[in-house]
């Protein structure tokens, strides 16, 4: 038995839609017809399974009793996990905040005593700092005593150097003086030597 276009489309669009949304590409191809009854039969077919799942029977009275005490129930039971979840978020955030204020007035106590005890570094630094200042001046003092002191002892050393050399020159002069008088005398005394030896 041969199936009609509008058949062929419905079997097309309920195969496809098993394991996915039947479209007109793939409900053309599956079916065999052409694009415009693939599109008409298609909207038809989904306009149907619409209609249908919109059709609900109407629930027993019964039945609806005994969903809303379900959900009464449910609700009562969903509120107090609520309320007790709640409680236990409070009691959690509050010992959380109580030890952040611990933690915060710990913090801020080291940070107090870090403080005192940079100050007192910080003084002790200086003390340190003013003694070796005035040592540093005191050597400063006793450097410039003592250079003071090496410039006269070099100032004396020049002049004494200068006096013994005056006194070097003044010998040597006196020396060739000594020598020359020397000979001078020597000379005359041969002069006069001969003249004694000729007078006897």
């Amino acid at each position: 038995m041969t199936l009609s276009v509008k058949d062929r489309v419905y079997a097309a669009a309920e195969q496809i839609s098993a394991e996915r949304r039947p479209t007109v590409s793939t409900v053309r191809a599956a079916a065999g017809v052409s694009n415009a009854d693939a599109t008409r039969y298609l909207k038809e077919w989904a306009e149907g399974k619409q209609a249908a799942g919109g059709k609900v029977a109407a629930a027993p009275p019964t039945l609806l009793e005994q969903a809303a005490r379900l959900a009464g129930a449910c609700w009562a039971e969903a509120s107090a996990l609520a309320a007790e979840r709640h409680a236990a978020v409070e009691a959690a955030w509050a010992q959380e905040r109580k030890d952040k204020d611990l933690e915060i007035a710990e913090l801020g106590a080291d940070l107090d005593q870090a403080s005192a005890e940079k100050d007192a570094v910080a003084a002790g630094h200086a003390e340190e700092l003013a003694r070796l200042q005035a040592q540093r001046d005191a050597l400063e003092r006793q450097l410039a005593v003592i250079g003071k002191q090496l410039e006269d002892s070099r100032e004396s050393e020049r002049a004494a150097a200068k006096e013994a050399a005056d006194a070097s020159r003044k010998l040597a002069t006196a020396e060739v003086r000594a020598t020359t008088l020397e000979q001078v005398h020597n000379a005359l005394l041969q002069r006069v030597s001969p003249e004694t030896k000729n007078a006897r």
